[in-house]
């Protein structure tokens, strides 16, 4: 835990909390939404985390939600190759050809799926009552998101193997991963409670 400018204790990852990583740990990672443009960003962000840190990726945050058009799925299916080929010279984002082409097609097969994505993001969801006691504690994958990635392939995606379907899971709060004592924990109130 790293206790914050303001006061509340933290997952260490997240520094301090007066920072883009701060804020995003206490906004966004491990609050659940279902909204398709947060999603697609979330899967998206998985993407081009493979093989890379996620602190590379979520610096460049910003410069693939305008590549990308802020995330709004259709306009990013209904993107040719000719835009493929322009992000391939965007040095503001990560110039993979294969991920941008994945992200293109995630997008068609969000348009087309059934049953959609925040359908089965539902049926995967975790409701945990007790948070992992450390960063140690956290896995990787687990049996329901390999069974995830598995569907999600089943349907046309790419790049979604099951550990970045289980960051994926992570971001959008399918599962709450903040460790005991964060005061995003899901027994942060019970714990401030019994104090």
């Amino acid at each position: 835990m790293i206790i914050g400018h303001d006061g509340r204790p933290r997952c260490a990852w997240a520094g301090a909390g007066d920072t883009a990583f701060g804020r995003y740990h206490d906004e966004v990672w491990g609050a659940r939404t279902y909204d398709e443009s947060a999603m697609f960003e979330a899967l998206t962000l998985g993407v081009f985390e493979v093989g890379l840190s996620w602190s590379i990726v979520f610096g460049k945050r910003d410069a693939f939600r305008k590549a990308f058009r802020g995330f709004d799925v259709a306009k990013v299916a209904a993107m040719a190759e000719r835009d493929v080929d322009r992000l391939v010279q965007d040095a503001s984002i990560i110039r993979n050809r294969a991920k941008i082409e994945a992200t293109v097609d995630n997008a068609r097969a969000m348009m087309s799926a059934s049953p959609s994505l925040a359908a089965l993001a539902k049926s995967y969801a975790i409701t945990r009552k007790r948070a992992p006691r450390s960063l140690a504690d956290l896995p990787k994958t687990t049996p329901q998101a390999e069974a995830f990635a598995k569907q999600l392939k089943s349907q046309g995606y790419r790049f979604v193997g099951p550990t970045s379907v289980y960051a994926f899971m992570q971001n959008v709060g399918l599962v709450n991963d903040h460790v005991h004592g964060c005061f995003r924990a899901s027994d942060y109130l019970a714990t401030a409670r019994r104090r």
